[in-house]
């Protein structure tokens, strides 16, 4: 990419094909007319000349004949007379009568005056000055000769009108000539700068562009094999989406419901538990759909199957409507759901309004079967791995199986370390009030030698109990609509940071709900636009799942972004259950793969062909890939063997404060 920037620069000023045939067709056309106008001066300028001959011999030549016969050429008077006659007419520079010694019998002479022609043309022109003479006689008697001048004032005049009406008529034609040549190839060429347009696009990974302009029989060939290329090419790249997300599908997901497998469930469930950054308080929640088994037998697998796509439906919801969360299929009728950052009783309460929808939804499918729905909830708690959270809400879940109706039921695991929501609310609102948010620092590094490519920038919270991760409030601040605030906060510290460290380049992530909301976005791009080129070297993260959700404000953010020259970035790739296809339809500059796929990547099959194959059609379209959650050398091992553009872990740096 920097080859072809730099290829780019260097072709500055040089001429454009339209320009080169302008100039030597023009000057090809302007060569002809100057010959012209040359050759024709010239003929002009013959012609007038030999006119001044002409008349000076034909008036030697009168002039003669009159002192011969009308006049006595003897006598000085009249001979006087008769010159000055002629001379008078202002025909001539000089007209003399002269004897045979050549000694002045009678004549005038006069300077060259009185032209229309200006004196630089007539210095210019300089036209010859014939003399004509002529013999005077009487009888047989030899009495002198007549020498005549003629005047070229007439002859400048005229040369000096035809050459302005040839220049005239030269500049129009010419001009004329110019203009249309410059339209004429301006038409013509005109798909040259539509195919250039679509070369540059398809550079960038654009294969929406067509070319639509008929020109000559050759270009339109061009035309409709670079409109035939862009097409395969688009197919092509649509081709590799759809591969790829079959592949995250086959992986990832379950084939009857869409929601995460098991593998992915619990390959998810441990990167939020065991990523130190990321860990954070949690809930996980058991399901169980009771007689499930008998259900299937009473109507049928097909049937079984569409009850448990409308429970996943049911799932999805819910976690739609609690930022971060995410949930799986277990086996038959179980699903988990985990919510990062929720506390205990809050999440009891959600538990049980979801397991009373999902009852009644049962209930309508298998009456007049009984129906019943349980649920087991575990909380996490410092030093419990994912298994233990799992076999926890086992535990929960059998408990509540216990009873004869619907019903939740809570594990008392780690309890005590839980805020409810209202105790948060006042954590965060104090703390965006009172402006105590903290930069803090990870470095993304690439290649063996670990050369710092951006920072990611995680918030803290200074509150009394000490600092809080990002990981513990933000979850928390989507859920209670405060997380605008807080990333309002963030961008203006970020901002500062990046005009007192000219050399670094940051990175942010953008919450859900702000970019969503249209004043934060206005406030966002106001900001930005107002800090001039330093944003360039911030990094602006928005989630896959807030792509999924919000399509059309990321749009309208992302192209805004870039258009203010702010590189954008795709963050938790993966994960969102977006069609690979909106990297086509967005410019987005790189993208951030989940941690979930990079957890254990050296003993992970499935999730490495995925990223193989990820980081292939990123780069077809000039993308880079990023990767999260690196915690041992293995996985950066793997990563640096793949290509990766760059990586963040514990295993690579760990998060200082920025102060």
């Amino acid at each position: 990419m920097a080859g072809m920037l730099g290829k780019r620069d260097q072709q500055h000023g040089v001429i454009t094909l339209q320009g080169l045939l302008l100039v030597f067709t023009g000057g090809l056309l302007v060569l002809i007319l100057t010959a012209a106008f040359i050759t024709s001066f010239g003929y002009f300028r013959g012609y007038v000349a030999d006119q001044l001959g002409d008349h000076a011999r034909d008036g030697a030549t009168a002039t003669g004949l009159s002192l011969s016969n009308a006049i006595d050429g003897s006598d000085p008077v009249a001979a006087a007379s008769l010159i000055d006659a002629v001379f008078d007419s202002g025909r001539y520079l000089s007209v003399e009568y002269l004897d045979h010694s050549d000694s002045l019998i009678a004549g005038r002479r006069k300077p060259l005056q009185g032209t229309a022609a200006p004196g630089w043309f007539i210095r210019l022109t300089s036209l010859p000055r014939p003399m004509a003479e002529a013999e005077v006689v009487r009888g047989w008697s030899r009495l002198g000769k007549v020498r005549v001048v003629s005047h070229p004032g007439r002859a400048y005049d005229d040369l000096w009108r035809i050459t302005v009406g040839l220049l005239v008529g030269v500049l129009a034609i010419g001009g004329a000539g110019l203009v249309v040549l410059h339209l004429l190839l301006g038409r013509i060429l005109s798909p040259l700068k539509a195919l250039e347009a679509q070369a540059r696009a398809l550079g960038q990974r654009d294969f929406r562009k067509r070319v639509d302009i008929k020109s000559t029989r050759e270009l339109n060939q061009v035309t409709e094999a670079m409109n035939q290329m862009a097409d395969d090419l688009g197919q092509l790249f649509e081709g590799q989406g759809k591969l790829i997300q079959h592949l995250r599908k086959v992986n990832n997901e379950d084939p009857v419901t869409g929601l995460a497998s098991r593998s992915a469930f619990d390959q998810r469930l441990r990167a939020e538990l065991e990523s130190e950054e990321k860990a954070a308080p949690g809930v996980l929640i058991m399901i169980q759909l009771g007689f499930f088994v008998d259900y299937n037998r009473a109507y049928g697998r097909s049937e079984g199957d569409l009850l448990l796509k409308q429970i996943a439906g049911c799932l999805q919801r819910f976690v739609k409507r609690h930022t971060e969360s995410f949930a799986g299929r277990r086996t038959g009728a179980e699903f988990a759901v985990f919510l990062p950052g929720a506390s205990a009783a809050d999440v009891r309460v959600w538990a049980e309004e979801l397991v009373a929808e999902l009852d009644g939804l049962y209930a309508d499918h298998a009456a007049p079967m009984d129906t019943i729905v349980h649920a087991g909830l575990a909380v996490t708690a410092e030093g419990l791995g994912s298994r233990d959270l799992l076999a926890a809400a086992d535990e929960a879940l059998v408990a509540a199986q216990q009873r004869d109706e619907s019903c939740c039921w809570l594990s008392e695991t780690g309890l005590e370390n839980h805020h409810n929501m209202e105790t948060w609310r006042v954590i965060i609102s104090q703390a965006i009030r009172d402006r105590s948010l903290s930069l803090w620092l990870q470095p993304m590094v690439q290649g063996g030698e670990q050369s710092v490519v951006h920072y990611q920038v995680f918030s803290r919270i200074n509150s009394p109990e000490g600092v809080l991760k990002a990981g513990l409030f933000v979850p928390v601040a989507e859920r209670l609509g405060l997380i605008k605030d807080i990333d309002r906060l963030l961008i203006e510290r970020v901002l500062e940071r990046l005009a007192s460290h000219p050399g670094e380049r940051l990175a942010v992530s953008l919450g859900s709900a702000s970019v969503a909301d249209p004043e934060f976005r206005s406030d966002l791009l106001a900001s930005l636009g107002q800090a001039g080129p330093l944003v360039s070297r911030l990094w602006v993260g928005v989630a896959e799942q807030t792509i999924h959700h919000h399509r059309k404000d990321v749009s309208t953010l992302v192209r805004e972004l870039v258009r203010l020259g702010v590189p954008v970035l795709v963050d938790r790739f993966g994960v969102g259950g977006v069609p690979f296809s909106y990297l086509k339809n967005l410019p987005f500059r790189a993208m951030r793969i989940d941690n979930s796929f990079i957890h254990n990547l050296d003993s992970h099959d499935e999730n490495r062909f995925w990223l193989e194959s990820v980081l292939a059609i990123a780069r077809s379209r000039g993308v880079k890939v990023f990767a999260t959650g690196v915690e041992t050398a293995a996985e950066y091992s793997v990563l640096c063997k793949l290509g990766i553009d760059g990586a963040m872990g514990y295993h690579l740096g760990r998060p200082f404060a920025a102060d």
